[in-house]
This record gives C-alpha cells, structure tokens and sequence, in this order.
C-alpha cells in the first residue's frame, strides 16, 4: 500500500501532523462512530455467523471501512505532487510563458498553483481539501475522488442496518395509517444476540443515523462536482480560469476564441486521465496531452493576461487602524467580528498608512471591506477597516 511506504519513508514527521487538524479529526471521528455503531448493530439486527445473509453484509460493512479508510489516508499521504524548488523549464524561451512563483523559487508548470497551507507549488492543484489537511491534485486526485464515492455508499449502508436495528428492537410493526407493513426477521432472529439494545444504544444508533444520512448527501454532492470537472480533465482552479477568460473576451470585445487545452474531447479519455488500474495517475506533473488546436503554454498564457487585467482594474485603498493579522479581530467591532470571511487564507497585517491594492471584493459596508488583494502568489484575504 502506497500510504504505508510513505509513512515507513518519512524524512520528519511533518506529515503526520496532517493528522493534528479539525479536519481529519472530525473526519476520522466519523468515520469511526459510523462503523463502530454498524458492527455493534450487525451483531445485534443480523448474526453474521449464523446465516449466509449476515455473513455478506458482514464481510460488505468491513469492506467499505476498509476501501474508505484506504483511500482517506492515500489521498492524504501520497499528496497531490509538489514541483521542485528553484524549477527551471527545459528551455529558457518558455519562462515568458510561465509564472514565477516567489515563494518556491521558481516557474510554475502548466497546470500548478502554489498553495499558502502547504506552502510549496502542486501539480495539476485542484483545490487544499482540510478534511485531508492536504491538496487535492495530480497523483492523490483518484484517491481522493474515490473515497468521496465510497464514503456515501458505506454510509448508507450502515444507515440501513441502524434503521433496521431500530425496528427490530423497538417496534413489530410500521403503521402507515391505511395500511401495515410486517418484516419477515425470521432469519436475522435465528440467534439471540449477545449484546443487549438499551437506550444509550438506542441513542448512539440514532447519532450515527444522523452522521450517516449527513455524510452521504453532503460527500455524496461534492463526488458529483469532482466527477463534473474530471470527465472533462479539468480542475476546480481551472474551471474557474476558463470562466474568467470567456468574460476577459467578452469584456474588451477582443475576438479571441480560448478552447480549453486538456479536455481530449471524450469523457472515457479525460477519465482515463485520472484513474488508471495501477492507481499512479498519465503524466509527470509537468507535460500533459492537449487538444490538437492548443499546446502546452495555451492555458499559462491566458492566467499571464488575467493577471495583467487584474493589475490593471485593481483599486487602491490605504489603512487607516492597525490590524495585527487576527482570524477574528474582535477589537475591531462586532460587526467585522461577525463579517471574517470563512477561510484558512492568512490575513495581512496592516499599519496605519500602509495601501493595498484590492482585484476583488463585496459591496463596503461601514468600517469594513472583505478584500482579496494580490500578493506574492495569487489572493490573500484582508478583513478590516480602510479609508
């Protein structure tokens, strides 16, 4: 297993603090009470040692917590691909096709973005997931999509067995009203259970219930958005590209036509981009197929334009109070207490006098703008009063 190497071969133990985040804490608390509670409730609602039913949905829950598990920590220890430091491309003309990544050191390849929590440049970044406390990107993208489809699936495999350790125990019948509906638990029942149901069980069934429906729509959504992106080999930072670019045309009235270069024009073929039998996604990170109308440089080129445009249509806005780089400033009222943007980005800590450039933002309200203003690599957010 691919996560088990990288654990023997750690150089420190940085990731491995991966594991000291909300996000896999509450990730993994769920994951764990989900199948505690299903095992508990099997042994309980179907004796797997007795009949060949129990057995298979026995054997069925343990394997969704294994495949779940096994893709959780792949998707989080393999990572997405980091590009090294100080990366130069092969030939010195293609630079002024790249952007320079400050904190690295280095050009950005096609298709990378720096990411602030990892603090290095991702191949093929998608999106820095904090359940994984980690990106999401080239070589840990199938993993990652992978225990998004089988999350909701375990879960609502287990949300079966509450439901019916909960009638079982509880109740003979299920009144509709014009009608009854009797299960036949001849078969589960052959075996009086060994562990009794009392009410803190009950209780506990009844959470895990809860977790499990929750698990299964809100994973469930997010598997259709990274399977909308996929199929047609994008990434979240680059459907957003692509979506800036056709208003950037559109804008200036410029009569450029952009064709998005890695969508190879079939859904098999851009799923084949990701997931392959052996688990290690085509590619090295740095070249990619592209469309026979683009070439390498076709979507760098277009993020090199947005960033000129951004520069240029940017506002300036100087400081007027000391901000001292907070998550929540609650020295500066309730109302920008109330207003932080929901985000892990850094702030920046401002004197008074210093100016930002602001390339995004909402509407003011008193006191208080929510910005996102250019920095070394990309947006910072900024959440404080300026004049």
């Amino acid at each position: 297993m691919k996560f088990l190497s990288a654990i023997v071969t750690f150089e420190n133990l940085h990731e491995v603090r991966r594991l000291c985040h909300w996000g896999p804490v509450i990730a993994l608390s769920v994951i764990g009470i989900c199948s505690t509670m299903a095992i508990f409730d099997s042994i309980i609602w179907y004796w797997p040692l007795d009949t060949t039913g129990g057995s298979v949905n026995f054997i069925m829950l343990l394997n969704w917590t294994v495949l779940i598990l096994y893709n959780y920590f792949n998707a989080m220890f393999v990572g997405p691909g980091y590009i090294p430091l100080d990366w130069k491309p092969d030939g010195q003309q293609e630079s002024q096709y790249l952007q320079f990544c400050r904190v690295c050191q280095g050009f950005k390849p096609p298709r990378s973005h720096h990411c602030r929590k990892c603090n290095r440049c991702v191949m093929k970044m998608d999106h820095h997931c904090p359940w994984i406390n980690n990106c999401c990107g080239h070589q840990n993208h199938a993993y990652f999509t992978s225990f998004l489809i089988l999350a909701p699936l375990g879960c609502s495999h287990a949300a079966i067995i509450f439901v019916m350790t909960m009638y079982t125990q509880l109740y003979e019948r299920i009144s509709f009203g014009w009608s009854t509906v009797k299960i036949d638990m001849s078969a589960p029942r052959r075996v009086q259970p060994l562990m009794p149901f009392s009410v803190p069980a009950f209780a506990a069934t009844l959470f895990a219930l809860g977790l499990a429906l929750g698990t299964t729509i809100a994973v469930g959504m997010l598997f259709f958005i990274q399977m909308k992106v996929i199929l047609r080999n994008k990434t979240s930072i680059e459907a957003w590209i692509e979506e800036k670019a056709k208003d950037r045309i559109q804008y200036y009235q410029t009569g450029e036509e952009f064709i998005f270069p890695y969508d190879l024009g079939g859904r098999w073929e851009n799923f084949k981009q990701v997931f392959t039998w052996s688990g290690t996604p085509r590619g090295d990170g740095v070249q990619w197929p592209v469309h026979p109308k683009c070439h390498q440089h076709t979507l760098t080129i277009e993020q090199l334009k947005q960033k000129a445009d951004k520069r240029v249509r940017s506002v300036q806005y100087r400081a007027v109070e000391v901000y001292n780089g907070a998550c929540c400033p609650v020295s500066k009222g309730l109302q920008t207490f109330f207003r932080t943007p929901c985000t892990e980005e850094p702030r920046i800590p401002l004197s008074k006098g210093d100016t930002i450039l602001a390339t995004r933002g909402t509407k003011s309200v008193p006191l208080l703008l929510s910005l996102s203003c250019d920095g070394a690599n990309g947006p910072i957010h900024y959440l404080g009063p300026f004049l």
